[in-house]
């Protein structure tokens, strides 16, 4: 008996398939109207409140690669929205809407903070133990949404948002006690300890090794999702948990467990945006990471494979809104305007239903076509078949 193995198809062959695959198509080109869409209206902002719109236009599109340091300041960028992504996709795929996420990175960076001032460990291995200490304790603070929802059916969406709200007040009350530095006028930590800095990647600019550890993690999670039992497990429960239930797979630990992981994942991230960039703690407020984090895995369409390329587009944006607002006349504030249109626009499943709908449509009319044409034959057969 021959066995016959199923040959994937080669890279061209996914290509092709990909340009003639409708659900696959639609939703990317609805993802990259959005942001052709967002880049010009925000083009019309800069020409309705510009007193120089044409040099402010040209800050903006071209700002992040008119210097060096403006494009590795980009690179620098797209580190702490991928980590959010990528843990945000994790929680999409589960059909969740928990923002936890959000609580996770700011916890991961005070704990890192607390490892990188009390601690003395060497080079290397101190950002190291920060990041799994940070990663252990995102993944812990990541469970309480999925917990809150499987015990007393609390929307994890509404608990997450309080719950992001508490530990940030923790995080600062940590900082304010325990880990000030008296010395500063604002509320910062003692500066890290020397071996706590993750080297840098090129001299004299802030790119440094977490970029390189972030495009790490988006292999893995890539890997985790789609070639896992675990990232089985996670997209058959957010598909139909029924069904999954049905199949014998623990939806409840599914939902826990891939919680942890987007928290841990998060955690991560805070810890590497402490070590990579600062010298001590000195976030006044929550930068809310996630918020960004939404719109990277919104782009990427829940995919962790696309997380760079949204992170890029996003940190593009903001690093060309900076420029701009630094050498014209248009606040930075403008951009979170342009997130907002691209977060609807996304959201929005009329755009892709109608597509859809007049797609099934169209194939429904032809399969009706054909089946009156052949019966309207077999008839007409029948017929001269009698006559004779």
């Amino acid at each position: 008996m021959n066995n016959i193995k199923a040959k994937r198809p080669g890279p061209l062959a996914s290509v092709r398939l990909f340009f003639t695959d409708r659900d696959k198509l639609e939703p990317a080109v609805i993802t990259l109207l959005a942001a052709i869409f967002a880049i010009l209206m925000g083009v019309g902002l800069i020409f309705i409140v510009s007193k120089d719109p044409v040099t402010s236009t040209k800050n903006f599109l071209l700002g992040p690669f008119l210097r060096t340091y403006n494009f590795y300041y980009l690179l620098v960028a797209m580190v702490p929205i991928t980590f959010t992504g990528l843990a945000l996709c994790i929680i999409y795929q589960l059909k969740y809407m928990s923002l936890i996420v959000d609580s996770s990175f700011y916890t991961g960076a005070i704990v890192a903070t607390a490892i990188g001032v009390r601690l003395a460990l060497p080079a290397g291995w101190h950002p190291a133990v920060a990041m799994l200490a940070a990663g252990l304790a995102g993944g812990l603070i990541g469970t309480l949404p999925a917990i809150l929802k499987i015990k007393w059916r609390a929307n994890e969406l509404v608990s997450s948002l309080m719950f992001n709200y508490v530990f940030y007040f923790f995080g600062s009350f940590v900082i304010l006690y325990f880990l000030r530095d008296r010395n500063q006028t604002i509320l910062a930590s003692m500066p890290f300890q020397k071996t706590f800095a993750l080297p840098k990647l090129v001299e004299n600019t802030q790119l440094h090794a977490g970029f390189i550890i972030a495009a790490v993690f988006v292999v893995l999670v890539s890997i985790f999702l789609f070639r896992t039992k675990w990232g089985y497990q996670i997209r058959i429960t957010g598909a139909n948990p029924k069904f999954a239930a049905y199949a014998g797979i623990p939806v409840a630990s599914v939902a826990i467990f891939a919680h942890f992981v987007s928290g841990f994942i998060g955690g991560i991230g805070g810890a590497v945006e402490m070590s990579g960039l600062y010298r001590a703690f000195i976030w006044q407020m929550n930068p809310s990471y996630a918020w960004d984090g939404v719109i990277v895995a919104m782009l990427a369409r829940k995919n962790p494979k696309f997380v760079p390329v949204s992170a890029f587009f996003l940190a593009y944006m903001r690093v060309g809104a900076d420029f701009m607002s630094r050498r014209g006349d248009v606040a930075f504030e403008f951009i979170t305007l342009l997130q907002g249109i691209i977060i609807l626009i996304l959201a929005s499943d009329k755009i892709a239903n109608y597509f859809k709908a007049r797609r099934l449509r169209r194939n429904a009319l032809a399969a009706e076509a054909a089946l009156a044409d052949g019966a309207t034959g077999i008839s007409g057969v029948a017929g001269k078949g009698g006559r004779a």
